[in-house]
């Protein structure tokens, strides 16, 4: 049975991972923070990932690795730094010195978020960060994609739109966005169980009526969302929630209004 760790797997979307993987991989469980008791097939690990020598040993007879751990939304460029920068270059050096021969890294759609919503964008769009946190995943993909080619790893990046820990989508951008739990568990069993890529980028979002993000070039992966946003539509509007005119704009939503002082009309 192929054995992956998750780091981060105490998070949102690492439980989620987790109750989904059971049955079907060999599971190695990474956090800092304290998680549920290991089930059958799993064991549960502590490793902060801003230490490499906390991860060399639990990289041992791992096959793919699913990295989650990080700042997992804005923050002071320290904690990025520490967490979101040296901390995935810390996981990918340490699975390329143990032997491991995928990592699916989870990236975000604000890597990309400064690209106009007006247009459909595939995986092949320059990055356009919306922030500190869009920057640290544009780094993720760079540094997945200098291991791909340099060291032969496999590498999947996963630009995930928005995973609601509850499972439903609550506000406007959403509808575009959202990405339920189950689409969450299927795009990232693709990415582990195709047998061979390089590198690849896949947007994680559902099958939603208003989705902006095109996956045709990596449909041979497989990943065929179930869910729709669409179908919260009435329940969202109830709520009068609207987007701000200039969040509307960009695919990064919220992402690019924080901090932001600049004019929209100059981003093309």
């Amino acid at each position: 049975m192929t054995r992956v760790l998750i780091t981060g797997a105490a998070g949102h979307i690492g439980r989620v991972l987790r109750a989904g993987f059971q049955g079907h991989y060999a599971l190695r469980l990474a956090d800092i923070a304290p998680q549920a008791d290991a089930q059958a097939g799993e064991e549960i690990v502590s490793a902060d990932i801003t230490r490499l020598e906390e991860l060399l040993p639990i990289m041992e007879g791992v096959d793919v690795v699913v990295h989650l751990a990080g700042i997992p939304d804005e923050a002071p460029w320290e904690r990025i730094r520490d967490m979101n920068i040296e901390g995935c270059y810390n996981v990918f050096e340490a699975a390329r010195r143990a032997g491991v021969k995928r990592v699916v890294f989870a990236s975000s759609n604000h890597a990309v978020g400064f690209h106009r919503r007006d247009r459909m964008i595939d995986n092949a769009v320059e990055p356009r960060p919306d922030s500190r946190y869009g920057i640290s995943k544009v780094f993720g993909e760079a540094l997945g994609r200098m291991y791909a080619d340099k060291h032969g790893m496999s590498v999947a990046c996963i630009r995930i739109g928005s995973f609601r820990p509850d499972d439903q989508p609550t506000a406007p951008r959403h509808l575009f966005t959202w990405i339920s739990h189950r689409d969450m568990v299927q795009v990232a069993r693709r990415c582990i169980d195709y047998p061979d890529f390089h590198f690849v980028v896949v947007y994680g979002v559902s099958a939603n009526a208003r989705n902006r993000w095109d996956n045709a070039n990596v449909r041979f992966l497989g990943f065929e969302p179930q869910d729709d946003a669409e179908l919260h539509a009435a329940e969202i509007a109830a709520t009068g929630k609207v987007e701000d005119a200039r969040e509307a704009l960009f695919h990064g939503g919220f992402g690019c209004l924080v901090e932001f002082d600049g004019d929209p009309q100059r981003i093309d």
